[in-house]
């Protein structure tokens, strides 16, 4: 049985959902994971299928930014000590390049630009399956501590 996570730091917490191959629900349904880790850094892969596509016959921009989004998040979470939390700010994203489903895997690599105690800055940049840049994204997050659920 995995660990208390609340009691683990930002790179623990997601080392032990890694190892026991969890993933949060917005990951099941659009069908990513992430697959490296390291303090500061971190990747994640999915495939885009048709599922994700809009009215125009390519993939809908909201998946590459979910997924940029994640990536820079959880650049950030993994380099927070236990108790802290995070939400996204703000959220800049460029598109540079169509996806559809023959892009995949597509790679998500998001890393922190700067953290501080209150508000963490970090960079992310989706990759297709031949190394192309096909969107980037520039995120700031706000730092919390994490409070105890109310009994």
């Amino acid at each position: 049985m995995l660990t208390d996570l609340a009691d683990l730091d930002g790179h623990d917490q997601l080392a032990g959902l890694m190892a026991a191959d969890r993933h949060p629900p917005i990951g099941e349904t659009l069908e990513f994971k992430l697959v490296e880790l390291e303090r500061g850094r971190v990747v994640f892969e999915g495939s885009p299928s048709q599922k994700v596509y809009n009215p125009i016959g390519t993939v809908h921009g909201g998946y590459a930014a979910t997924l940029l989004d994640s990536a820079c998040g959880c650049a950030v979470h993994s380099s927070l000590p236990a108790g802290q939390g995070y939400t996204t700010l703000e959220l800049k994203v460029s598109y540079h390049r169509a996806l559809s489903e023959l892009s995949g895997p597509v790679r998500a690599e998001g890393k922190i630009v700067s953290l501080g105690r209150r508000v963490g800055f970090s960079e992310a940049r989706l990759l297709d399956a031949q190394g192309r840049l096909c969107a980037s994204a520039t995120s700031t997050v706000l730092i919390f501590p994490l409070t105890a659920p109310a009994a």
